[in-house]
């Protein structure tokens, strides 16, 4: 049975629906702008490089904190467990105060990094580029951290977990 759409030149909702079919992880990105913090969920996070350490993020270009990175050039990134959906959602709203009621730790430079989250790393913007309606930044890593967990999951427009199905860790990854 094949239940393929046609190939044709993609709208929004084409490349939402196509590209949602890709589980990524679930993070949330900080930084401040003077006294002000700013933060939002994201899973457009890759590890770009090892040495140096690079990590990219891509934000919405408007975003009140793709607006403060741009004036920053330094942001966290904390990575989400599985039990952290609630954050994640309180993120992703729209408005709201993100970072009145939450608890968190702070990075070496005080960027703010959710308690508890899977991974934490401080970055500093090496470069930035305007592609579509994305600004892609990338951040060196100046300081990380981790701990033992589930990783939050997004797929399809829903929230998940991964489930080890019983194999070996992949070498080549640790």
């Amino acid at each position: 049975m094949n239940n393929f759409r046609e190939f044709k030149a993609p709208d929004r909702l084409d490349m939402r629906r196509t590209m949602g079919r890709f589980i990524t992880g679930v993070a949330i990105i900080t930084t401040r702008d003077g006294d002000e913090l700013y933060g939002m969920t994201i899973n457009s996070l890759t590890s770009i490089s090892l040495e140096p350490p690079i990590l990219m993020v891509s934000l919405n270009f408007g975003a009140r904190t793709t607006e403060a990175l741009v004036s920053s050039s330094e942001f966290a990134i904390s990575i989400l467990g599985a039990k952290q959906e609630a954050v994640a959602r309180k993120f992703a709203a729209r408005g709201g105060a993100r970072f009145e009621a939450g608890e968190f730790e702070y990075t070496i430079n005080g960027l703010p990094v959710i308690k508890d989250a899977l991974s934490q790393a401080e970055c500093n913007v090496v470069n930035q580029y305007d592609i579509g309606d994305h600004q892609v930044f990338f951040g060196q890593v100046a300081s990380c951290k981790d701990r033992d967990g589930l990783g939050l999951a997004f797929s399809g427009g829903k929230f998940g977990s991964f489930r080890d199905l019983g194999h070996e860790e992949i070498p080549w990854i640790y």
